[in-house]
């Protein structure tokens, strides 16, 4: 039963257009199929049996006339009258003897009138014969064995088919064709509807502002997509009053801590209290930072709108500022990749990587590299495939149970705290609808893979 579901999964459509049509189709088509059989095993054999009943008859009445007077003379004459009133051309080959019967084929109709016609002949006539149903199109050759030749008998076919049949066939054909193409054409609309629901709500995950959606299809869609544009609004609204806030907190902050810098520059002291004075600056300028980097964080570089943009390039200048702050950083990029991106967000997120890197290990490697959708692998992929780049160092890294725990802002781990520059870099990918993982290096120490769709 299980193997049975599985193959019925398998052949199933997997979208809704082909589900839709298949629910509206596969009752009508049994329905007509059901109709088609009972009509095929019922009437039409009905009609069948008393076409060749009536052939058979006649020409069971021929055989009787002419077995009673053999002469020329009333033979000729029992031809002509059965070409005229039965419709049948006769001949007669004196002294011959039937032989092999021609090949019947398969060229005739998926009709029961050959069988029907054999047990008419071989209950009425009672006397050996073949027909021959292939060597004329238009007639049926029936040969019948009399005591001194043979009966040569050509019966129009159109005597032995029912043209009801092919009726109720078209009609079959003719109506099942015009559901389907209207069903097709309804469903296609209602589908149509749903993609581009579905379209607008995988870019507004990727970041980009693709505004309101015009709401069409069936009621139950339109309801959706009215819910999507107010929910598009709600989270603009959001973002906004957050940002708004936390850079009115972000400027509460700076300004005693602006004051309490230039108290210090402007303090008196000695030599022996320069060293103090110096730490205390430090502090305020750690505390300024880590502000920024807290907005940051929380902003998520959301100002910023999504366009094309050259992966490879964006690496290559990141790197390259990482080895002016003192980075070892081996480059391996392709000459370009152009795809949609926050270029300034993205720059920000792989110099977090970098600076991670750098502060924990001496040799950084950067590749750069494109998986195509249909590349072997696990997992789902975007239409048009994955750009991935890989940091790789040789530092200490970090346990496989506390990778995920290195997400989280400001964790400690084993290996010390993460502060926030792997939140804001996971943050930044994800808003591009990628994301990043963690793993071993083959460095030997920790691999930091970014995926963003192409």
């Amino acid at each position: 039963m299980a193997r049975i579901d599985q193959m019925l999964r398998a052949l199933m459509p997997r979208g809704l257009l082909g589900r839709s049509l298949l629910i509206i189709l596969l009752p009508m088509l049994i329905l007509q199929g059901v109709a088609l059989q009972v009509f095929y095993g019922s009437h039409l054999d009905v009609i069948s049996r008393r076409l060749a009943g009536a052939v058979a008859g006649e020409l069971s009445f021929i055989v009787e006339l002419l077995q009673r007077d053999p002469s020329p003379e009333h033979r000729a004459w029992v031809f002509r009258q059965s070409a005229w009133r039965f419709d049948l051309a006769l001949a007669f080959e004196q002294g011959a003897t039937l032989g092999v019967a021609p090949d019947r084929g398969a060229s005739l109709p998926l009709l029961p009138l050959e069988e029907d016609l054999g047990q008419a002949i071989t209950e009425r006539v009672r006397l050996p014969f073949d027909a021959d149903w292939v060597s004329d199109p238009r007639s049926v050759i029936i040969r019948i064995q009399l005591p001194d030749g043979v009966l040569h008998a050509e019966a129009p076919r159109k005597r032995l088919f029912s043209g009801t049949l092919y009726l109720f066939v078209i009609w079959l054909a003719g109506s099942s064709t015009l559901l389907f193409v209207v069903a097709a054409m309804f469903m296609k609309n209602q589908v149509r509807a749903i993609r581009r629901l579905a379209g607008a709500a995988e870019a507004f995950g990727l970041g980009r502002d693709v505004g309101a959606i015009k709401p069409e299809g069936a009621a139950e869609v339109r309801q959706a997509a009215h819910a999507f544009n107010r929910m598009q609004e709600r989270i603009r609204r959001f973002v906004a009053q957050r940002t708004d806030m936390l850079a009115g907190i972000s400027h509460d902050l700076r300004t005693p801590l602006t004051r309490l810098r230039l108290g210090l520059a402007v303090l008196p002291r000695t030599e022996e209290e320069e060293e103090d004075v110096a730490a205390l600056t430090q502090d305020v300028e750690e505390m300024e930072r880590m502000i920024a980097a807290y907005l940051a964080f929380a902003r998520g570089e959301g100002g910023e709108q999504p366009r094309p943009a050259d992966l490879a390039e964006i690496v290559r200048d990141v790197a390259q500022k990482a080895r002016r702050d003192g980075a070892e950083v081996a480059v391996q990029t392709p000459g370009s990749l152009v795809l949609p991106l926050r270029p300034d967000a993205l720059r920000r997120c792989l110099a977090n990587l970098l600076d991670n890197a750098r502060k924990h290990a001496r040799r950084i490697a950067v590749a750069v590299s494109e998986i195509p959708r249909d590349a072997p692998g696990a997992g789902l992929r975007p239409p048009g495939g994955w750009a991935q780049v890989t940091v790789d160092d040789d530092g200490p890294g970090i346990p496989p149970g506390q990778r995920e725990e290195a997400f989280r802002p400001f964790a400690t781990l084993s290996t010390g705290g993460t502060g926030l520059g792997l939140a804001i870099a996971r943050d930044i990918a994800r808003a591009h609808g990628g994301d990043i993982v963690l793993e071993d290096s083959p460095l030997g120490g920790l691999r930091a893979r970014v995926r963003l769709p192409v």
